[in-house]
């Protein structure tokens, strides 16, 4: 663990970097770090316009898991290019309380790389922890974005569904409706169609054999 000198040494070096190339190396070793205290840095990275530190930032933050959501959740929703990248980081960290932001980037965000982030994550939520009736809650308002975001227009995205989907499924009922709801959504992105590239319909296909069985 490092100890807080060592750590405020980081991430003055860090805030005192004067190229690009100094501030991904001086985010990569308080990403290293592993300590909660680093997060509200790292969330602050995000909004430096650097993708290579944003990366070092994102891949720093998952690592801190639910330690790192408070600060993310936290962030100026004006900050588009920092939320962009806190989408991301919540959906490789899967803590219930990024739920609103996933749904809310996955309906409307402009980038195609960041929809495709937020429906994985809805995929990846872990709810484990939740007591059954909210599981449930939190498990059909999932199901219904990933649905609605079944046809949108770009297949990264949609194949990013296909995921979600399958990834919701894992803790459905065998016999429960939401099951057959991601049934119905899988066999809509199976299906041959103009705008719809092989790559989505077989994805989808897969998802659908490993769905429990009814």
């Amino acid at each position: 663990m490092t100890d807080p000198q060592a750590l405020q040494q980081l991430i003055d070096r860090l805030r005192q970097a004067s190229s690009s190339q100094d501030l991904l190396l001086a985010t990569r070793e308080l990403a290293g770090c592993a300590a909660a205290s680093a997060a509200p840095v790292l969330v602050e990275v995000l909004g430096y316009n650097n993708p290579g530190a944003a990366v070092a930032a994102v891949d720093g933050l998952i690592a801190l898991g639910a330690e790192a959501v408070p600060p993310l959740l936290q962030l100026d929703p004006e900050n588009y290019g920092a939320r962009a990248w806190a989408v991301r980081a919540l959906a490789g960290i899967g803590d219930v309380r990024g739920l609103e932001l996933l749904i809310d980037a996955l309906g409307s965000d402009v980038a195609a790389s960041v929809r495709r982030a937020a429906a994985r994550g809805l995929g990846n939520l872990r709810l484990g922890a939740l007591e059954a009736e909210q599981r449930l809650s939190v498990q059909k308002r999932c199901l219904q974005a990933l649905l609605a975001a079944t046809g949108d227009g770009e297949w990264v995205v949609r194949y990013a569904v296909a995921v979600g989907l399958e990834g919701l499924a894992e803790d459905l009922a065998p016999t429960t409706d939401a099951l057959a709801q991601v049934r119905q959504g899988l066999v809509a992105l199976s299906e041959a169609a103009e705008a719809n590239p092989p790559v989505v319909m077989l994805r989808a296909r897969l998802a659908q054999s490993r769905l429990p069985l009814p």
